[in-house]
């Protein structure tokens, strides 16, 4: 009787994982860089501070496009989507490429090159990003 009490007591307690983020309209922006010249891991290292980053937290990514025309969207989305990226027309012409994941410095610079090479392969810019968590 004692063996099975002590083997509750260390037992781990098992975690939930947390659903899928998905941007069904109840996600809020958490926080953006629009600025090249910022670093991202100083855009990060403030949102850090102000406590929306997280350990654990899972936010959406979306970069921002500006793509020159519909066979752009497409040709981006046939590209990203391999990787897990959802891409969607925004209002105003932007382009959006979203994916759920948890944010460090360093995936989210390559993140950025990787777009910014992409949408200037295909004529257009990308602009910035922006985070997207649950309230």
């Amino acid at each position: 009787m004692v063996k099975a009490g002590i083997g509750r007591l260390f037992r781990r307690r098992r975690e939930e994982p947390e659903p899928p983020l998905v941007d069904d309209g109840t996600l809020v922006v958490v926080g953006e860089s629009f600025d090249p010249a910022r670093a991202d891991s100083a855009v990060l290292a403030d949102l850090a501070e102000a406590g929306v980053i997280v350990e654990g937290r899972q936010l959406m990514l979306r970069h921002v496009l500006r793509l020159p025309d519909a066979a752009a969207v497409a040709a981006t989305a046939r590209i990203l989507a391999p990787d897990g990226w959802v891409v969607t027309a925004g209002p105003d012409g932007a382009t959006y490429a979203d994916r759920p994941q948890h944010v460090t410095a360093l995936e989210l610079a390559r993140e950025r090159t990787r777009m910014a090479g992409l949408a200037q392969r295909l004529g257009g810019d990308a602009e910035g990003w922006i985070l997207l968590g649950r309230p």
